[in-house]
């Protein structure tokens, strides 16, 4: 009953019709204006729902101290919203809101502005749109994602291999059933922990806090992880009654089917496919995906587990498992350019996004993994033929001889005569048969390695802001007057002493820009320079260097009439100077579009 509303409340909880990862539609007050006296409230407009976190706003005033307010909260109940309230008497000068929340499809999202109150002043704190990570926890969260998806295909993989395509002593793969399901439950039981620090952006230390736990239970990835392991549950108690079984009724085959599908409809329920365009089209994709990777790559495992510890395989198990790895490659085909449309939106998004060239990676690998799958297939079809080629001499043998020949009475089959060695006859071709299992199990096991690196791919796809979602946040951006600057950090060298350069071009676009060089010292703190030069030139037209003439601005190096006429990447040569006879030049690329 438990898992069944668990479930209710996911499937419940993913209508919705934004992008996947929440885009930023406007601020209140907008980024970079000067009011003439101090606002209330600030107030956040998302292009989808979004979950607040304890800490999902940090307000600095001019000194860089950190201004108290009130909790944040949904402005008006409304769920694209979030909003906190600041004090009633704020000074004179520029502050900095820095901000996170948790999209729709279970990735925090974060970013930072600036707005003023009466004229601006010289900004002590960095302001920087990237999201604030801990590396170790995003790192280890990671590497949990990754085993979660290894061991769901193993799993269900492995458990359909058992049934669908009956090898002859299936306790050899009891192991690999057992270690699928050990290695899910620990990735998951690690991910419900590490879920409250990868929110947040927190050290690990703060998963063991009391409050962690059931606030990430509160939350849709919180309720996915939970059914995850409910589910983990039934399907232990399910693989207990079944032990010991050869062959399977449909009650055992159903009940297995609806236990894969739930546990693929975790992974459907909390990540991209949860929020977007045609959610329920997508959810059904993206449940059909999950599990024909699991058929296919766990299959894989589970066959070559079998080709090298049962000595009695015969071709008529390997013919089952290419029958089912046809149908499931040809639904991973059919899912897969679906979501790639879905999460593409352009061709240009193929090139021009993180998640385009991720997904040219995974269709590189993907393609590479079915010509391995087709010599599979080759040496399938030869240990068919061979074994059909071997039987037919002995069924003819068997219609000639009549009883005698299958071990009645004065019929004995025991000694060479039964391998037909005797009388000149072919033998059972173990030699033959014996090198085109070895010629399938080199393949097989090439299939899986590429598989897991398939796997690998895919799970750093689930991770990145799809391409139609990166066009919408800019454009949604770029209506609401929202900069979508360029932000580079480029580090030095001059003898022992070193340091980085923040430089962000906004809008970072073909025409006039403003420019901002913040110099940072070894230790991470402000830096102050008695030059720092800029220049952009283009190679591809031939065009620049063109001087971006900085100014010393008082903490920042700046200026506000850098044309850059042309898009293409541009070659940005910054040059500092430390002393009057220490400088260094370091170049940098930077993408210009229209």
């Amino acid at each position: 009953m438990l898992l069944g509303s668990l479930l209710v409340l996911l499937l419940l909880g993913t209508a919705g019709t934004a992008s996947a990862h929440a885009a930023l539609e406007s601020t209140d007050p907008a980024d970079g204006s000067v009011l003439k006296s101090a606002p209330r409230t600030v107030t956040l407009t998302f292009s989808e729902s979004v979950a607040l976190l304890d800490d999902s706003f940090r307000v600095y005033d001019p000194d860089n101290r950190r201004v108290k307010t009130s909790s944040a909260h949904h402005a008006k109940d409304a769920g694209d919203t979030a909003s906190v309230t600041l004090p009633a008497k704020l000074g004179t000068g520029t502050y900095t809101v820095a901000w996170r929340v948790v999209s729709a499809d279970s990735h925090p999202v974060s970013g930072a502005f600036t707005f003023s109150i009466g004229k601006p002043s010289a900004t002590t704190t960095p302001v920087s749109t990237a999201p604030v990570e801990d590396p170790l926890t995003g790192s280890l969260y990671d590497i949990a994602r990754y085993f979660a998806y290894i061991a769901a295909a193993l799993l269900i993989g492995t458990a359909t291999f058992v049934t669908l395509c009956r090898p002859p002593n299936p306790t050899v793969l009891n192991k690999p059933i057992l270690m699928g399901w050990w290695t899910l439950l620990a990735a998951t039981v690690a991910l419900l922990i590490l879920r409250a620090p990868y929110e947040a952006g927190t050290s690990l230390a703060s998963a063991f806090e009391p409050s962690a736990i059931p606030k990430t239970l509160t939350s849709r990835p919180g309720l996915a992880l939970a059914a995850r392991l409910l589910l983990l549950a039934a399907t232990a108690a399910f693989l207990l009654r079944l032990r010991g079984r050869e062959r399977f009724g449909r009650v055992a085959l159903g009940t297995g089917a609806v236990l894969a599908v739930g546990l693929a409809l975790t992974w459907a329920s909390a990540e991209h496919a949860s929020a977007g365009i045609q959610v329920p089209v997508a959810m059904a994709s993206a449940v059909l995906h999950l599990l024909a990777m699991s058929v296919w790559l766990g299959g894989l495992t589970a066959l070559l587990t079998v080709l090298y510890r049962s000595s009695d395989l015969d071709a008529a198990p390997v013919a089952r498992f290419s029958r089912l790895a046809f149908a499931a490659v040809t639904v991973l085909v059919v899912t897969g350019v679906y979501q790639s449309w879905r999460g593409l939106g352009s061709w240009n998004a193929l090139t021009e996004t993180s998640y385009g060239r991720i997904l040219l990676v995974k269709l590189g690998a993907v393609t590479l993994l079915l010509a391995v799958a087709g010599w599979s297939r080759r040496w399938t079809g030869r240990m068919v033929g061979e074994e059909v080629r071997l039987q037919v001499p002995e069924l003819v043998r068997a219609g000639a001889d009549g009883p005698a020949a299958s071990g009645g009475e004065g019929g004995s089959t025991s000694g060479d005569d039964s391998k037909g060695g005797g009388d000149g006859s072919p033998d059972r071709g173990d030699g033959s048969q014996d090198r085109f299992r070895r010629g399938l199990r080199r393949s097989v096991l090439f299939e899986v390695g590429v598989g897991v690196v398939v796997l690998v791919i895919t799970t750093l796809l689930t991770n990145t802001l799809p391409g139609r979602a990166a066009a919408d946040a800019q454009q949604t951006a770029t209506s609401a007057g929202i900069p979508a600057a360029s932000v580079t950090i480029v580090p030095f060298r001059v003898g022992n002493a070193g340091g980085k350069v923040q430089i962000t071009l906004d809008p970072g676009r073909v025409g006039e820009n403003s420019v901002e060089a913040v110099v940072y010292g070894p230790d991470g703190g402000f830096a102050t320079v008695p030059e720092l030069r800029l220049s952009f030139t283009l190679p591809a037209q031939k065009v620049g260097p063109l001087d971006a003439d900085v100014k010393d601005e008082g903490g920042y190096w700046g200026t506000n009439t850098l044309n850059l006429p042309i898009a293409g990447t541009w070659t940005m040569k910054v040059t500092v100077r430390t002393s009057d006879v220490d400088q260094v030049s370091v170049s940098r690329q930077v993408r210009i579009v229209r």
